[in-house]
C-alpha cells in the first residue's frame, strides 16, 4: 500500500527505514505545512518496502511517501 499525504508539504522527518515492521497508527513520518509539524500515521501494519523521498523534500498533496506491505 502507497502512503500519501493529504497535503503538499515539506518532510521534516522520516522515522522509519526500509525493511522495519511497523504497527496500524505508528508515526512513520512527519511533514510540515502551514508552519505545523503534522506526524503520518501509517495506514496499515506491515513492513516498510520503499521509501520514496528524503528530508527536505517538498511533497504535493497525495504524494506517495513510501510502500508498505
Amino acid at each position: 500500500m502507497e502512503v500519501t499525504v493529504p497535503m503538499e508539504g515539506k518532510v521534516v522527518a522520516i522515522k522509519v527505514n526500509v525493511g522495519d515492521k511497523v504497527e496500524e497508527d505508528d508515526e512513520i513520518a512527519v511533514m510540515e505545512a502551514m508552519k505545523m509539524e503534522m506526524p503520518v500515521p501509517s495506514p496499515v501494519s506491515g513492513v516498510v518496502k520503499q521509501i520514496m523521498v528524503k528530508v527536505g523534500d517538498k511533497v504535493a498533496a497525495e504524494a506517495a511517501l513510501m510502500v508498505i506491505e
